[in-house]
């Protein structure tokens, strides 16, 4: 397996204490405008995807599908996670970089 460039910087900003986990974690830091960056499981449910997706587009905060919930938990250190918020702008850009060169691949 190529090792996920994009899941290893997420792993990074877990460390730095740079992300909130889970639903409520994640929505919190979306209504409180300390996401820069959401990321939401693409196995994850129709509904969490709606509800994240409308409120990144009302609160105007970047969001992207990517990864199983099993690898979006296991490179913050946790088992599974549908939903993640990066709370620093460095860092969320440095991701969303990484996504980019992941999806072009």
């Amino acid at each position: 397996m190529v090792t996920d460039k994009a899941l290893s910087m997420l792993g990074i900003a877990a460390k730095a204490g740079k992300v909130a986990s889970g639903e409520f974690s994640t929505e919190r830091a979306v209504k409180t405008h300390k996401a820069h960056l959401v990321i939401v499981a693409e196995d994850a449910s129709e509904n969490t995807k709606k509800m994240f997706r409308n409120m990144c587009g009302f609160y105007k905060v970047e969001i992207v599908f990517y990864a199983s919930k099993e690898s979006l938990g296991h490179c913050i250190g946790k088992e599974y996670r549908s939903s993640l918020a990066v709370t620093d702008e460095g860092l969320a850009k440095t991701v969303q970089k990484k996504l980019a060169q992941t999806t072009t691949e």
